[in-house]
């Protein structure tokens, strides 16, 4: 009887023991808070900004509820560093194809594989750049970060266009992105490369006319 009085106390310390070592292990993470960011992005792609909420959160990322006003003052907060990653994701995309060209040419081709390539990659970010540019509709106060992303993706384009032609390029990313998006379909590659040409072929025009070389 004490034997067995003894084994039971001794199964019950070692699951104490392996409780509290699961608390500390549970408090003791470091990556917590990327990757409630990360869930919150997986959501918003899924549901919509409006089927975000603290609780769907904490549960998608396998986090104490408590963790999420711990990290975040409010959901505008996290809406906004969630944002903030993703636009910042996509315009490492950008200067990453673009800073590899060399020539017109080449650039023209980097466009196009932004195009299909990166901003078409997977449903999932054609989602969420709808989602964020209807937030920035509704919300004024987000619109920084969509100033932000605009200036630096037309910089990295001014790698090899002019401003104008540029802004002409950027704007047809962004209409061709909300057409794939709403349309479901698959877009043409080669139809998106005679519009990227005719953009930047129509500005080098432009230019020698005003020139007096046309």
């Amino acid at each position: 009887m004490r034997s067995c009085t003894q084994a039971r106390g001794s199964r019950s310390n070692l699951g104490k023991a392996g409780a509290r070592a699961m608390g500390r292990s549970r408090r003791f993470d470091p990556e917590r808070r990327s990757r409630i960011i990360d869930a919150t992005l997986g959501l918003i792609a899924a549901d919509g900004v409006a089927g975000v909420s603290h609780r769907k959160v904490a549960a998608h990322a396998d986090v104490p509820l408590g963790s999420m006003t711990y990290h975040f003052a409010n959901m505008d907060e996290l809406l906004r560093e969630a944002f903030e990653r993703f636009t910042r994701s996509v315009a490492a995309r950008f200067e990453r194809r673009l800073a590899a060209a060399h020539g017109f040419t080449e650039a023209v081709e980097a466009v196009v594989d932004i195009i299909h390539v990166d901003v078409f990659a997977t449903r999932e970010d054609l989602v969420l750049t709808q989602e964020f540019y209807a937030l920035t509709a509704r919300r004024p106060d987000f619109r920084d970060v969509l100033d932000e992303w605009m200036h630096n993706s037309r910089n990295e384009l001014q790698r090899h266009f002019d401003p104008v032609t540029a802004r002409q390029i950027d704007a047809l990313i962004e209409g061709l992105t909300m057409h794939r998006a709403l349309s479901g379909h698959g877009y043409d590659r080669a139809l998106t490369l005679d519009a990227v040409r005719r953009i930047a072929a129509g500005a080098t025009d432009a230019t020698n006319r005003t020139d007096g070389r046309g």
